[in-house]
């Protein structure tokens, strides 16, 4: 039993509670030291599922778990619900906390949307990630289907039925996918005046291809996948404008009330608090070990952290790496408390597949010298998403959920839990 008191203990500080700093604590879960993990929100999400609770799949509380559940029984841990606003020396500061000292620091803040210089779309193309967000597009969704069962004309019931993604990776990907099936599937019977399977839902992709970073078959795959759906995939058409009564491809425009964004992400502004060096998308150039050039004793990590693989190509902002990278992270910090000496090899993202579901029974699945597609692929999809969820009460809970759904085409989530916001005004 070690007799130093907290306050002798080395304190190691981490912010943010998603997969990578939840790894850095539970790996140091025998460590004697004082571990304060700080986050602005209570609760650990499972991001890779909030399109299913924004499509009203699932609940909020099937993809999130409370922080000081998590660490209930793991007494070195103290959990602080809290806004860090910068890094002064050897304290971390936040709005209501003040001064957090630190010996070693751990940031894992995330990252945010990225309108790329048009931040003025926000409010008229929500992007997705926090459960705030997941509930206020499926508010969005659910009224479009009720203001169309009102409308007055054909044109607005039209644009109220047309649905833009913006962005074709994953998340876009799968949030077209799943309004398809919520539109053509679970609605169709519910509505009097409105055809619900007469809903478009368009996929934009500025790039020539949707999934750019899986390999051209397995994009080409989900493509035809998202089209037997019924989606309507445009690729190669850069959005210039996004208003509250349509969206412009250039000239083009496409009346439409809702939009969703998924095509960018921006790293939390960790750089500023740091004084250390940032690439273009704001993320920390880091070292080899994931420290900051200078300060050994702060690691970078998960979606704020430029970390490239072997062959230079970025390692993607996806839980296995932020988990990778924690882990990494805890092993030296250990090995520097307990005196011994720590290894000199550089971080190596091991990938671990690139997967990316379609809609019922499809899914693309890019596990390096294994390719799957189809039933196959969804049914892996489900297996790993299943096990990364936190909780053993969740995993159990999403699998009825989704053999319900697969058996009745049901979806047990679609509650409109507040009403609509007055329109924002146009964009002059």
């Amino acid at each position: 039993m070690d007799p130093r008191t907290d306050a002798e203990r080395p304190r190691i500080v981490i912010i943010g509670g998603g997969f990578g700093g939840l790894t850095v604590a539970q790996k140091l879960h025998k460590a004697e030291t004082k571990i304060t993990l700080i986050d602005r929100r209570n609760h650990h999400l499972f991001q890779p599922l909030l399109y299913q609770v924004a499509t009203a799949a699932l609940s909020p509380a099937q993809i999130a778990q409370p922080i000081r559940f998590i660490f209930r029984d793991q007494k070195n841990v103290t959990v602080i619900l809290d806004e860090v606003t910068g890094v002064e020396g050897n304290h971390v500061v936040t709005r209501d906390a003040g001064l957090i000292p630190f010996d070693f620091l751990v940031v894992a803040a995330g990252a945010s949307h990225a309108y790329f210089g048009r931040d003025d779309w926000k409010d008229v193309a929500p992007g997705l990630k926090s459960l705030e967000d997941a509930t206020n597009i499926r508010r969005r969704i659910l009224d479009a289907f009720e203001r169309a069962e009102i409308a007055r004309t054909d044109e607005e019931r039209e644009a109220l039925l047309t649905f833009c993604i913006v962005g074709g990776g994953p998340t876009g990907v799968e949030m077209a996918g799943s309004i398809v099936e919520l539109a053509f599937r679970t609605l169709k019977a519910e509505f009097r005046n409105i055809d619900t399977t007469r809903s478009r839902v368009i996929l934009i992709e500025a790039g020539p291809r949707i999934l750019a970073s899986m390999p051209e078959k397995l994009s080409s795959k989900a493509q035809q996948g998202l089209e037997r759906l019924g989606v309507i995939v445009r690729t190669g058409s850069a959005v210039t404008e996004c208003r509250n009564d349509r969206i412009e491809l250039g000239t083009e425009h496409i009346p439409c009330r809702t939009i969703i964004w998924a095509a960018g992400v921006k790293a939390a502004p960790v750089g500023g608090w740091l004084g250390a060096k940032q690439d273009r998308a704001g993320r920390v150039v880091v070292e080899p070990d994931l420290s900051i050039a200078g300060q050994p004793n702060v690691f970078v990590i998960g979606d704020n952290a430029a970390v490239f693989t072997a062959d230079g190509s970025p390692v993607p902002g996806i839980a296995a790496a932020a988990k990778q990278q924690g882990k990494f992270v805890a092993k030296k910090i250990a090995a520097r408390l307990a005196g011994k000496p720590e290894s000199t090899d550089p971080f190596r993202y091991i990938n671990q597949g690139n997967l990316a579901t379609i809609g019922r029974s499809e899914a693309v699945a890019d596990l390096g010298r294994i390719k799957l597609w189809g039933t196959i692929a969804w049914f892996f999809w489900g297996f790993v998403h299943i096990f990364f969820l936190i909780d053993f009460r969740n995993r159990i809970s999403v699998s009825v959920d989704w053999l319900w759904s697969y058996l009745t085409f049901g979806r047990g989530a679609r509650l409109i839990t507040h009403p609509a916001p007055p329109e924002a005004p146009d964009i002059p």
